[in-house]
């Protein structure tokens, strides 16, 4: 369908003023078109593969489809309880009647107006693809503000518990390090006993100073 065909009432030019804000794209082919067919391809790539973009698809039968999200196309119409129907089970009741199994199954409906099929398709995609995959929107960037904060909040406690880990594991090492220090050259200078304070990093440390052993405390 061309712009031409969208602006053939206000009805359609709304529905092409919506899809241009939404960035969504009509790809339908002149065959398509000659079948009543339109095809739309959304900014959001899929699930299944991510190599591909979101295509739907309005049918002249009264089916709105989505095109390429699955192994098959899957119909997006609403769904109703349909009419039950009886089939013979092959048995016969207590007077020799025959006896129906009753099946209930659930169909779509049908929406046989163009227009109406393709303002349906509008909503449906704004509900099931842009908002609730929000993030997908235009190569993925797009992220919601509450998430974009808490991910924010989050990554600057995590740095500020990793920052204050290393700060403290520095400090514990420097006073290791000058514990060292200060043991060494209390050997080296020939000190009866070496008042070395390790900060419980270092237990039952010893030196033997003059052939005698003393504890470092």
């Amino acid at each position: 369908m061309n712009k031409e065909a969208y602006k053939s009432d206000t009805r359609y030019e709304k529905v092409f003023h919506n899809m241009e804000l939404l960035g969504i794209v009509d790809i339908t082919t002149n065959r398509q078109h000659r079948n009543g067919t339109v095809v739309w391809r959304l900014p959001i790539k899929n699930n299944n593969s991510g190599k591909t973009f979101i295509e739907v698809a309005s049918f002249s039968t009264g089916y709105v489809r989505n095109q390429n999200s699955g192994y098959s196309n899957y119909q997006l119409n609403k769904r109703c309880q349909g009419e039950p129907e009886y089939f013979d089970s092959g048995r016969l009741d207590e007077l020799g009647r025959p006896m129906y199994t009753k099946f209930t199954t659930r169909s779509c409906v049908l929406i046989p107006i163009e227009i109406d099929r393709l303002e349906y398709l509008i909503s449906y995609c704004l509900k099931n693809y842009y908002i609730k995959r929000a993030n997908q929107v235009v190569e993925g960037k797009y992220v919601s503000q509450w998430y974009h904060d808490w991910s924010l909040e989050r990554a600057n406690e995590t740095y500020s518990e990793n920052t204050g880990a290393m700060a403290r594991i520095s400090e514990l090492e420097e006073k290791l390090h000058q514990a060292h220090n200060k043991h060494n050259k209390a050997y080296n200078d020939g000190y009866a006993a070496a008042e070395v304070d390790y900060k419980g990093m270092i237990d039952n440390l010893s030196v033997t100073v003059n052939g005698h052993r003393y504890k470092v405390i």
